[in-house]
């Protein structure tokens, strides 16, 4: 949600606290307490507007892939963190940027003791302006290699395969370091994105609509076919399907993150084939 809807649900960070750009943080879902899912990791970076936190997932020990609202515009080398768990509450323990408005070094990074990498973006990415053509994806070429096991992608056309029918009845895990979304623990009542704990979730979804770019799904933690949803900072990572990575987060409908999703796909030639230009 960058312009528009709750869109990118990428994550603002300021000195202590997360927010988010476009894309979203888990709204219920489960901590990934065993590291099942260790090649997720959670991207910073900066950009003209503030320093951001997205999502990302290892497809090789060099590359990731995200979205391109997380890598559109950055400034500098990204950081790449991939504990299961960062903080409980502030300070996130990421240091700022020595220069801000030319965002981290890798020398900065590497004294935080995380990976750096460059970001890359889609270049037919239209920022939410081209529904026919919204290539939501983009990816960080890390500086060293990474002993981690890469996820995979998808083939081709999956997501075609289930049928509209069937839609509704099929479960798609979302996995990423979004905003948990509960009541405050004083003032107004009402469930809003909370900035920590800022830990690795994961959430199933039932799929609602499927277009030639884009995967919905409902992501209502009170769904009874699903388990939530993704939410601010959980842009950018992935959606598994049979095990596979068939989307990544894209956007949200609303401020609080219990609504529909949008998932851009990845098992479409326009976005696949450039992702895998960069494993070659």
């Amino acid at each position: 949600m960058k312009k528009m809807f709750y869109a990118a649900l990428a994550a603002l960070l300021l000195p202590v606290i997360f927010l988010a750009r476009p894309a979203e943080a888990s709204t219920g879902g489960t901590y990934d307490a065993s590291n099942q899912y260790a090649n997720v990791g959670l991207i910073l970076f900066y950009d003209p507007t503030g320093r951001y936190r997205c999502s990302a997932t290892l497809i090789s020990p060099t590359v990731l892939v995200t979205a391109a609202h997380c890598t559109d515009g950055d400034v500098g080398k990204v950081l790449v963190d991939f504990r299961n768990f960062i903080s409980d509450g502030p300070t996130s323990g990421y240091a700022p940027a020595a220069n801000p408005a030319a965002g981290y070094t890798a020398k900065e990074i590497a004294a935080m003791g995380f990976a750096s990498g460059t970001a890359y973006t889609h270049p037919q990415y239209s920022d939410f302006t081209d529904m026919d053509n919204w290539n939501d994806v983009g990816v960080v070429v890390l500086d060293k290699a990474v002993k981690i096991k890469p996820a995979q992608l998808s083939g081709l056309g999956v997501l075609d395969q289930i049928g509209t029918e069937n839609l509704r009845s099929t479960l798609f895990r979302a996995v990423g370091y979004g905003t948990e979304v509960r009541k405050s623990d004083s003032g107004p009542q009402n469930p809003t994105p909370q900035s920590y704990p800022l830990e690795r979730r994961y959430v199933d979804m039932p799929g609602q609509k499927l277009t030639p770019q884009i995967l919905q799904t409902n992501g209502n933690e009170n769904d009874p076919f699903g388990t939530g949803g993704t939410c601010f900072g959980d842009s950018g990572g992935p959606v598994f399907y049979q095990g596979r990575i068939v989307a990544v987060t894209s956007y949200g409908y609303t401020d609080n993150c219990r609504y529909l999703g949008g998932y851009q796909r990845l098992d479409i030639a326009v976005t696949q084939d450039w992702v895998r230009s960069f494993l070659s």
